[in-house]
């Protein structure tokens, strides 16, 4: 389904405020099948969508209201001009969205299998273009100021992205919300090995992680979820967030840990809703909820995305999330 309008952009100026919230990382166009449980093989009708899992943080968080900027780059092509028109539709701000040419824009198609199979195939040869964000290109004035800087490990995957990430997270210094989001893709790294060794350059640098427990392995060595939150924390994490699917969530600030039940929902695609959940937990602890009321609120907004066709477009508002969560309690 689509959004309601969104709000254009604020034209900031030399008194502009900083944003809310800035996202750094992957951008595509999404094309998802309109025909929910067919192969690729047999379909015939594909809808196309703006996707990219850091941009999906910044459109989630955008539609809680929060004014969100991303920093990626496209190709110089149509599907690159269709982001830029999608971005502003969704009132995120593109001043930090570059094209590269002679890369194309990256394109992922999906099969849709629910309630829990929903293949991914990435075309990003020979080179994704948000690998290519500079570190002599970034607004580090602008990353220092925004209330929480969101990134992902993929950043980390191939440079010059990833020095680029590294200076952005050096930059901010741990200040304000510094979000890692584990997001862990083994077709972008050549082994597991390689993503931790990365992932753990960048984790000292940040005050919030966040990741499943395949991610959490990835980045720590240990699956079970406190043991991984606790070295989470090992690296000066402030806030650990262990998303564990059916068993929920576990979030653990080093001092008390809270789990929270996942929302019932009937899945239709659950691609996004980790993003869905990204954008809620920016919105929560930029609102300095409890963390309980934070995770909950994250849990239901992410379930309203995996009933919905795509990601960024299923984006839920503030009050949507709410009505589940009366819906939940209720029941």
């Amino acid at each position: 389904m689509s959004p309601p309008a969104a709000t254009p952009p604020e034209v900031r100026g030399p008194t502009e405020r900083p944003f809310e919230v800035v996202t750094m990382g992957r951008i595509g166009v999404d094309v998802y099948p309109l025909q929910i449980g067919v192969s690729l093989r047999k379909v015939t009708s594909f809808g196309k969508y703006l996707g990219g899992s850091s941009t999906n943080v910044a459109v989630a968080a955008a539609r809680h209201g929060r004014r969100t900027a991303v920093i990626t780059r496209t190709g110089a092509d149509p599907f690159g001009e269709f982001l830029h028109d999608a971005l502003a539709g969704f009132g995120v701000d593109d001043r930090y969205v570059t094209a590269v040419p002679g890369l194309p824009t990256p394109v992922t198609f999906c099969e849709i299998f629910p309630p829990d199979d929903f293949p991914l195939y990435f075309y990003r040869e020979p080179k994704a273009p948000d690998l290519e964000i500079d570190e002599d290109e970034l607004d580090l004035d602008a990353i220092r100021a925004a209330d929480l800087f969101w990134v992902t490990t993929t950043g980390l995957s191939q440079e010059p992205s990833r020095s680029a990430t590294l200076a952005a997270l050096r930059a901010r210094g741990k200040s304000g919300l510094t979000v890692l989001d584990l997001d862990y893709r083994p077709m972008f790294w050549s082994s597991p090995d390689e993503a931790r060794h990365w992932i753990q350059q960048a984790l000292p640098h940040v005050t919030v992680a966040v990741g499943n427990l395949e991610e959490c392995e990835v980045a720590t060595g240990v699956r079970d979820p406190k043991a991984a939150a606790r070295a989470l924390h090992g690296f000066g994490v402030d806030l650990a967030v262990v998303k564990q699917g059916p068993a929920g969530v576990l979030g653990s600030d080093g001092k008390t840990e809270v789990s929270v039940p996942p929302v019932p929902i009937e899945v239709v695609n659950g691609l996004g809703a980790g993003d869905g959940f990204g954008g809620a937990l920016c919105h929560g602890l930029l609102a300095g909820w409890p963390l309980e009321r934070v995770l909950r609120f994250a849990n239901a907004a992410g379930a309203i995305v995996a009933s919905r066709l795509a990601c960024s477009d299923a984006m839920p508002t503030t009050d949507e999330v709410e009505a589940l969560l009366g819906e939940a309690t209720d029941a």
